[in-house]
């Protein structure tokens, strides 16, 4: 595999390690947005006294060596696949270098911030801060406004624009909250009320699956435990409570997973598993709340389906604290980041880790600073050294807004331009992370909403070049010509069922839909592949791509038919092979185990 560096964050080699005055010393600007994303309007000035979380990301110098470390422990064809890094490893490989660390310590210092106010990351790449408005607008030579969304009504506090120092500008990453509009939501995990009975009647009908066994009918109106074990040929698979194989499910944003809820789910469609229980973790005060009102169609969608597929395995919860919105009648609201960074912050810092992991939360790459996603982006490669599989949801609105009239399509550009372009999604379109697109209906085809398409920001790695190029020139010459970027990292890389997901909502059944339903269950599978792997005595599959892309997909249910709509066209087409609609397909589970089995 050619190796590449994805993630060029600047850093200068030569650092000056002498004091350097900061009263006085000439701002310029760091980072800056033309304005705030659709959607988002500027209403009165912050008030001084809010409090603020600030986040400052310091250059990671080792980064390009970890990337290294990251391609060879993950590529089967390597002499260290499987030799992932511990904890301490890595730390070390991320950490600033002693000058950074220097400079900044006394910029913070010089505003009377000491150490013992300063909250440092495991690696000491993250530093936080709490500091009112006034403060932070002397720090960053900014002004910070309440920012209203038009179709939520939330308030959040940021500005367009930040300066730093000149002399500190080769030290700090970022800073955030400041240009950060990105509202990471769950992705859109449509509800429907279902008129089940109590218990599933069986169908006394059957199709011919992808893997030439017999399904249950009724799999084509309703999705079940049962039916994705039918479907991805694992019912005769049985996994292990005790082999220290872990999957783990993020929630985030005051989604919850009921337990109520979850227990009715599993007398309904895994009796075995009535009684079970996981691992909750609170993570930057996540709560646990068990009120029937609180329960979360995407948090419940991803424990009844993520826990009950790979039920006995260890199953992590981990709940992540959102954004609180600003509010103005409260003395002393704090605005912090979006939730991935605390609890990548968090996980990183844990010396065990689960080796599968997904999560259904995403948001227009557009919204999010370049330099943000970058450095969330570097905390999944991190991730992935350690040997974790990280899966995300593609996105349910296509190319970008699901609306494929051009006189109703909203995919505009946030550069000033008003240009109509392709939306793709963050973080799926990380090169780090294994993307999941939805498929429907047996014969599976693509679902209309599945999200595809190419990234912004981070350029197409080696590992999907040969098959993303086959796929492009495949496509009639001027094709959405300048609606997307030709030379960015495409996604999604695989795909799984996404319609019609039987879950209990509330105490009552009710159908979902979405690529929220398509990432836990293809993760489910990875985690029993881990599993078949630990039981043999081999490492985990870690980060998947290199794998994929190498010779797993010879494994997967390829997806021929179906486009996902959006930005005013039909989108991208399925085909034989990848495409930026179905990825490479979905899983035959007996033959990846046979693959995975093989490998050392």
């Amino acid at each position: 595999m050619r190796l590449i560096s994805l993630l060029g964050l600047p850093f200068v080699a030569a650092l000056a390690s002498a004091a350097v005055p900061f009263k006085g010393c000439q701002h310029k600007v760091k980072e800056s947005i033309y304005g705030p994303p659709r959607g988002w309007s500027r209403h009165t000035p912050a008030p001084k006294y809010h409090m603020l979380e600030l986040k400052i990301a310091l250059p990671q110098h080792k980064f390009a060596e970890l990337e290294q470390h990251l391609w060879e422990v993950s590529d089967p064809n390597h002499l260290r696949y499987g030799a992932f890094l511990s904890k301490e490893e890595t730390d070390a490989l991320t950490a600033p270098h002693p000058d950074t660390l220097d400079i900044v310590n006394e910029w913070l210092a010089s505003y009377g911030l000491t150490e013992e106010s300063l909250v440092r990351s495991s690696a000491n790449d993250w530093v936080t801060i709490r500091v009112p408005v006034g403060l932070a607008e002397e720090m960053l030579d900014t002004t910070y406004y309440v920012y209203k969304h038009a179709e939520t009504g939330d308030s959040i506090v940021r500005t367009t624009s930040y300066s730093l120092p000149e002399n500190l500008h080769n030290h700090v990453d970022l800073i955030q909250p400041t240009t950060m509009f990105a509202r990471f939501k769950a992705f859109k995990s449509t509800l429907h009320w279902a008129n089940q009975p109590s218990v599933l009647s069986t169908s006394s009908g059957t199709i011919t699956g992808p893997a030439g066994n017999q399904i249950d009918a009724s799999c084509n109106n309703t999705i079940t435990i049962s039916c994705l074990k039918q479907l991805y040929n694992s019912v005769s698979y049985n996994t292990s409570a005790t082999n220290g194989n872990q999957l783990g499910l993020t929630a985030y944003l005051g989604q919850y997973a009921n337990n109520m809820d979850l227990q009715q789910f599993f007398q309904l469609e895994n009796p075995s598993a009535y009684g079970s229980n996981y691992t909750f973790v609170s993570v930057n005060g996540g709560l646990n709340n068990q009120t029937y009102s609180a329960a979360g169609v995407e948090a419940n969608l991803d424990t009844q389906f993520g826990f009950g597929l790979t039920w006995p395995t260890a199953r992590t919860f981990y709940s992540t604290a959102g954004e609180p919105p600003f509010d103005p009648d409260l003395l002393t609201p704090t605005d912090t980041n979006e939730p991935y960074s605390y609890w990548l912050e968090y996980v990183l810092s844990q010396p065990l880790l689960p080796q599968t992991i997904s999560t259904s939360y995403g948001d227009d790459e557009q919204t999010v600073p370049f330099t943000y996603a970058s450095r969330v982006c570097a905390g999944m490669a991190i991730l992935g050294t350690r040997g974790v599989s990280i899966l995300f949801s593609s996105g349910d609105y296509g190319v970008g807004d699901g609306d494929a009239d051009p006189a109703t399509q909203q995919c505009y550009s946030n550069d000033g331009l008003n240009v109509t372009k392709f939306l793709p999604a963050f973080p799926a379109s990380c090169p780090y992370v294994t993307a999941v697109g939805a498929t429907v209906n047996i014969p599976e085809t693509a679902v209309f909403f599945s999200g595809g398409g190419f990234s912004d920001y981070f350029v197409r790695p080696a590992y999907q070049e040969a098959v993303v190029t086959e796929y492009l020139e495949k496509l009639a010459p001027g094709t959405y010509k300048g609606l997307y970027n030709t030379y960015g990292r495409a996604y999604p890389d695989v795909s799984a069922q996404g319609v019609n997901f039987l879950i209990v909502y509330q105490g009552q059944n009710a159908t979902v839909d979405g690529t929220s339903c398509s990432s836990p269950t293809f993760a489910s599978f990875v985690s029993m592949l881990n599993d078949a792997r630990i039981n043999a005595y081999k490492t985990p599959l870690g980060f998947l791509n290199p794998f994929l892309y190498s010779s797993g997909y010879t494994a997967l249910n390829d997806i021929t038919v179906g486009n996902n709509p959006g930005c005013g066209t039909e989108g991208f087409n399925a085909t034989t092979g990848w495409d930026p609609v179905s990825g490479f397909g979905t899983p035959n589970f007996e033959k990846l185990l046979t693959l995975v089995l093989d490998m050392p």
